[in-house]
Protein backbone atom coordinates (compact mmCIF):
# COMPACT_ATOMS: atom_id res chain seq x y z
CA UNK A 1 0.00 0.00 0.00
CA UNK A 2 0.70 3.26 -0.53
CA UNK A 3 1.61 6.31 1.62
CA UNK A 4 -1.76 8.01 2.04
CA UNK A 5 -0.86 10.82 0.47
CA UNK A 6 0.90 9.23 -2.73
CA UNK A 7 -2.39 6.97 -2.46
CA UNK A 8 -4.86 10.14 -2.69
CA UNK A 9 -2.77 11.74 -5.47
CA UNK A 10 -2.62 8.64 -7.22
CA UNK A 11 -6.53 8.21 -7.02
CA UNK A 12 -7.02 11.75 -7.78
CA UNK A 13 -4.98 11.65 -10.78
CA UNK A 14 -7.14 7.96 -12.17
CA UNK A 15 -10.46 9.66 -11.62
CA UNK A 16 -9.71 13.53 -13.25
CA UNK A 17 -7.89 11.42 -15.88
CA UNK A 18 -10.82 9.81 -16.38
CA UNK A 19 -13.79 12.41 -16.84
CA UNK A 20 -11.12 14.53 -18.62
CA UNK A 21 -10.64 11.28 -21.19
CA UNK A 22 -14.46 10.89 -20.94
CA UNK A 23 -14.31 7.55 -20.02
CA UNK A 24 -16.56 8.74 -16.29
CA UNK A 25 -19.22 11.13 -17.61
CA UNK A 26 -20.80 13.59 -15.36
CA UNK A 27 -23.77 15.04 -15.98
CA UNK A 28 -23.64 18.93 -15.64
CA UNK A 29 -25.69 20.40 -13.25
CA UNK A 30 -26.58 24.33 -12.96
CA UNK A 31 -25.71 26.94 -10.59
CA UNK A 32 -21.82 27.52 -10.03
CA UNK A 33 -19.06 25.18 -9.67
CA UNK A 34 -18.66 23.88 -6.49
CA UNK A 35 -15.49 24.97 -5.02
CA UNK A 36 -14.61 21.14 -4.14
CA UNK A 37 -14.97 19.45 -7.98
CA UNK A 38 -16.41 16.34 -8.35
CA UNK A 39 -13.08 14.30 -8.77
CA UNK A 40 -11.73 15.43 -5.35
CA UNK A 41 -15.09 13.58 -3.69
CA UNK A 42 -14.52 10.85 -6.05
CA UNK A 43 -11.23 10.53 -5.08
CA UNK A 44 -11.76 10.90 -0.88
CA UNK A 45 -14.65 8.00 -1.34
CA UNK A 46 -12.42 5.84 -2.88
CA UNK A 47 -9.49 6.07 -0.51
CA UNK A 48 -12.10 5.43 2.36
CA UNK A 49 -12.60 2.48 0.59
CA UNK A 50 -9.43 1.34 0.07
CA UNK A 51 -8.76 2.11 3.75
CA UNK A 52 -11.38 -0.14 5.11
CA UNK A 53 -12.78 3.42 7.13
CA UNK A 54 -16.28 2.26 7.72
CA UNK A 55 -17.71 5.78 8.86
CA UNK A 56 -17.59 8.43 6.33
CA UNK A 57 -18.06 11.39 9.01
CA UNK A 58 -15.19 9.83 10.41
CA UNK A 59 -12.95 9.91 7.84
CA UNK A 60 -14.12 13.59 6.39
CA UNK A 61 -12.56 14.24 9.72
CA UNK A 62 -9.78 12.82 9.35
CA UNK A 63 -9.17 14.27 5.74
CA UNK A 64 -9.81 17.40 7.44
CA UNK A 65 -7.53 17.14 10.30
CA UNK A 66 -4.61 15.51 8.35
CA UNK A 67 -4.64 16.13 4.45
CA UNK A 68 -6.32 19.73 4.38
CA UNK A 69 -3.43 20.60 2.18
CA UNK A 70 -4.60 18.04 -0.27
CA UNK A 71 -8.62 19.28 -0.16
CA UNK A 72 -8.74 22.85 0.85
CA UNK A 73 -12.20 23.32 0.49
CA UNK A 74 -13.65 20.13 1.71
CA UNK A 75 -17.90 20.58 2.40
CA UNK A 76 -19.71 19.53 5.16
CA UNK A 77 -20.47 16.25 5.46
CA UNK A 78 -24.58 16.02 4.85
CA UNK A 79 -22.99 17.88 1.29
CA UNK A 80 -20.30 15.25 0.58
CA UNK A 81 -23.39 12.21 0.86
CA UNK A 82 -25.67 13.86 -0.86
CA UNK A 83 -23.28 14.52 -3.83
CA UNK A 84 -21.41 11.04 -3.70
CA UNK A 85 -25.03 9.37 -3.77
CA UNK A 86 -25.30 11.66 -7.17
CA UNK A 87 -21.89 10.74 -8.44
CA UNK A 88 -22.92 6.79 -8.22
CA UNK A 89 -22.77 5.61 -11.63
CA UNK A 90 -19.43 7.55 -11.59
CA UNK A 91 -18.33 4.72 -9.36
CA UNK A 92 -19.26 1.66 -12.12
CA UNK A 93 -17.79 4.11 -15.10
CA UNK A 94 -14.45 4.40 -13.13
CA UNK A 95 -14.28 0.52 -12.51
CA UNK A 96 -15.31 -0.88 -15.82
CA UNK A 97 -12.77 1.48 -17.38
CA UNK A 98 -9.92 0.27 -15.25
CA UNK A 99 -10.67 -2.91 -15.52
CA UNK A 100 -10.96 -2.96 -19.41
CA UNK A 101 -7.26 -1.99 -19.23
CA UNK A 102 -6.06 -5.40 -17.46
CA UNK A 103 -5.88 -8.75 -19.02
CA UNK A 104 -8.70 -11.26 -18.64
CA UNK A 105 -8.34 -14.47 -16.93
CA UNK A 106 -9.01 -17.88 -19.39
CA UNK A 107 -11.07 -19.07 -16.27
CA UNK A 108 -13.90 -17.27 -14.87
CA UNK A 109 -16.83 -17.94 -11.74
CA UNK A 110 -20.04 -17.17 -11.40
CA UNK A 111 -22.08 -16.97 -8.80
CA UNK A 112 -25.59 -14.95 -6.87
CA UNK A 113 -25.90 -14.51 -3.39
CA UNK A 114 -29.60 -13.34 -1.50
CA UNK A 115 -30.18 -9.59 -0.63
CA UNK A 116 -33.38 -9.62 1.47
CA UNK A 117 -35.12 -7.11 2.70
CA UNK A 118 -37.69 -8.17 4.47
CA UNK A 119 -38.70 -11.56 6.64
CA UNK A 120 -41.11 -13.73 4.25
CA UNK A 121 -43.49 -14.05 6.69
CA UNK A 122 -43.74 -10.19 6.70
CA UNK A 123 -44.79 -10.36 2.96
CA UNK A 124 -48.84 -10.09 2.66
CA UNK A 125 -49.79 -10.14 -0.82
CA UNK A 126 -48.55 -7.69 -3.58
CA UNK A 127 -45.85 -6.11 -1.32
CA UNK A 128 -44.46 -3.47 -4.31
CA UNK A 129 -41.43 -3.21 -2.46
CA UNK A 130 -38.59 -0.78 -4.77
CA UNK A 131 -35.27 -1.38 -4.95
CA UNK A 132 -32.95 0.55 -7.03
CA UNK A 133 -33.54 1.55 -10.89
CA UNK A 134 -37.19 0.25 -10.17
CA UNK A 135 -36.43 -3.32 -9.35
CA UNK A 136 -39.28 -4.58 -7.46
CA UNK A 137 -38.30 -7.35 -4.81
CA UNK A 138 -39.76 -10.71 -5.82
CA UNK A 139 -39.61 -14.90 -3.87
CA UNK A 140 -36.55 -16.67 -4.29
CA UNK A 141 -34.92 -19.61 -3.23
CA UNK A 142 -31.61 -19.35 -1.46
CA UNK A 143 -29.91 -22.68 -2.31
CA UNK A 144 -26.89 -21.87 0.08
CA UNK A 145 -29.17 -21.73 2.92
CA UNK A 146 -31.98 -24.07 2.24
CA UNK A 147 -34.21 -21.22 2.36
CA UNK A 148 -36.85 -19.16 1.04
CA UNK A 149 -36.21 -15.22 0.93
CA UNK A 150 -37.87 -11.93 -0.19
CA UNK A 151 -35.53 -9.28 -1.78
CA UNK A 152 -33.01 -9.42 -4.53
CA UNK A 153 -29.92 -11.09 -5.64
CA UNK A 154 -26.80 -9.72 -6.64
CA UNK A 155 -24.83 -11.50 -9.42
CA UNK A 156 -21.13 -11.49 -9.80
CA UNK A 157 -18.89 -12.70 -12.26
CA UNK A 158 -15.13 -12.45 -11.21
CA UNK A 159 -11.53 -13.67 -12.46
CA UNK A 160 -10.71 -16.52 -10.92
CA UNK A 161 -7.08 -15.63 -10.23
CA UNK A 162 -7.54 -11.94 -8.71
CA UNK A 163 -11.10 -12.34 -8.15
CA UNK A 164 -11.44 -8.74 -9.94
CA UNK A 165 -14.93 -7.69 -10.62
CA UNK A 166 -16.01 -8.13 -14.80
CA UNK A 167 -19.21 -7.93 -14.54
CA UNK A 168 -22.50 -7.71 -11.44
CA UNK A 169 -25.98 -7.03 -11.43
CA UNK A 170 -28.78 -6.77 -9.12
CA UNK A 171 -32.21 -8.50 -10.00
CA UNK A 172 -34.96 -9.55 -8.41
CA UNK A 173 -34.96 -12.78 -5.97
CA UNK A 174 -37.53 -14.41 -8.78
CA UNK A 175 -35.25 -14.16 -11.49
CA UNK A 176 -32.86 -17.72 -12.75
CA UNK A 177 -29.69 -17.59 -12.08
CA UNK A 178 -28.63 -19.19 -15.42
CA UNK A 179 -30.89 -16.22 -17.11
CA UNK A 180 -28.95 -13.18 -15.46
CA UNK A 181 -25.86 -15.57 -15.09
CA UNK A 182 -25.65 -15.44 -19.41
CA UNK A 183 -26.61 -11.99 -19.49
CA UNK A 184 -23.21 -11.17 -17.50
CA UNK A 185 -21.18 -13.59 -19.72
CA UNK A 186 -22.22 -11.24 -22.89
CA UNK A 187 -19.79 -8.59 -21.41
CA UNK A 188 -16.52 -8.63 -22.75
CA UNK A 189 -14.97 -12.08 -24.55
CA UNK A 190 -16.32 -15.59 -23.53
CA UNK A 191 -13.64 -17.15 -20.96
CA UNK A 192 -11.93 -20.67 -21.51
CA UNK A 193 -13.52 -22.11 -18.45
CA UNK A 194 -16.53 -20.78 -16.25
CA UNK A 195 -16.59 -22.12 -12.23
CA UNK A 196 -20.35 -22.12 -11.23
CA UNK A 197 -22.62 -23.08 -8.42
CA UNK A 198 -24.90 -25.82 -8.65
CA UNK A 199 -27.94 -23.25 -9.74
CA UNK A 200 -26.23 -23.20 -12.83
CA UNK A 201 -26.65 -26.46 -14.15
CA UNK A 202 -28.37 -27.27 -16.79
CA UNK A 203 -28.34 -28.50 -20.50
CA UNK A 204 -29.24 -25.40 -22.54
CA UNK A 205 -27.13 -23.17 -20.40
CA UNK A 206 -24.01 -25.23 -20.65
CA UNK A 207 -24.65 -25.64 -24.67
CA UNK A 208 -24.81 -22.00 -25.37
CA UNK A 209 -21.96 -21.44 -23.40
CA UNK A 210 -20.38 -24.43 -25.31
CA UNK A 211 -21.19 -22.50 -28.22
CA UNK A 212 -19.28 -19.68 -27.43
CA UNK A 213 -16.22 -21.24 -26.35
CA UNK A 214 -16.91 -21.79 -22.70
CA UNK A 215 -17.12 -24.87 -20.85
CA UNK A 216 -18.94 -24.58 -17.56
CA UNK A 217 -17.85 -26.47 -14.82
CA UNK A 218 -20.45 -27.04 -11.86
CA UNK A 219 -20.04 -29.14 -8.51
CA UNK A 220 -20.62 -32.95 -9.09
CA UNK A 221 -24.29 -34.70 -7.75
CA UNK A 222 -24.11 -36.86 -5.24
CA UNK A 223 -24.47 -39.90 -7.19
CA UNK A 224 -21.21 -38.24 -9.15
CA UNK A 225 -19.39 -37.79 -5.92
CA UNK A 226 -19.83 -41.18 -4.67
CA UNK A 227 -17.89 -42.45 -7.99
CA UNK A 228 -15.11 -39.70 -7.28
CA UNK A 229 -11.99 -40.03 -5.78
CA UNK A 230 -11.30 -38.13 -2.40
CA UNK A 231 -8.49 -36.18 -3.67
CA UNK A 232 -10.96 -35.03 -6.38
CA UNK A 233 -13.38 -34.12 -4.28
CA UNK A 234 -11.15 -31.71 -2.03
CA UNK A 235 -9.92 -30.17 -5.08
CA UNK A 236 -13.34 -29.36 -6.34
CA UNK A 237 -14.34 -28.09 -3.10
CA UNK A 238 -11.54 -25.97 -2.88
CA UNK A 239 -11.94 -24.07 -6.38
CA UNK A 240 -15.58 -23.69 -5.12
CA UNK A 241 -14.67 -21.81 -2.09
CA UNK A 242 -12.85 -19.28 -3.47
CA UNK A 243 -16.67 -17.82 -4.95
CA UNK A 244 -17.75 -17.86 -1.40
CA UNK A 245 -14.50 -15.99 -0.48
CA UNK A 246 -14.62 -12.98 -3.09
CA UNK A 247 -18.42 -12.51 -1.95
CA UNK A 248 -17.31 -12.66 1.47
CA UNK A 249 -14.46 -10.16 0.65
CA UNK A 250 -17.08 -8.12 -1.31
CA UNK A 251 -19.91 -8.11 0.91
CA UNK A 252 -16.86 -7.12 4.13
CA UNK A 253 -15.27 -4.23 1.61
CA UNK A 254 -19.71 -2.43 1.24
Amino acid sequence: MLPTEDLFVHVYVLVDDAIITGAVDIPARPGPAPACSDAELLAISLVRHLLGRRSEAGFLAEVARDWAQLFPRLPHQSEVNRRIRWLWAAFEQLRAALAAGLDVDDCQQVDTTALPVKHPSRVRGPDGWVGPNGLVARFGRDAAHAEWFYGFRLAVLTDLGTRLVRAWSIVPAAVSEREVGADLLQIGPPPRDLLADKGFTGRPFAAEQAARGTAVLTPPTKTQRAGLPSWLQKVIACWRNRVEVTFGRLSRAS
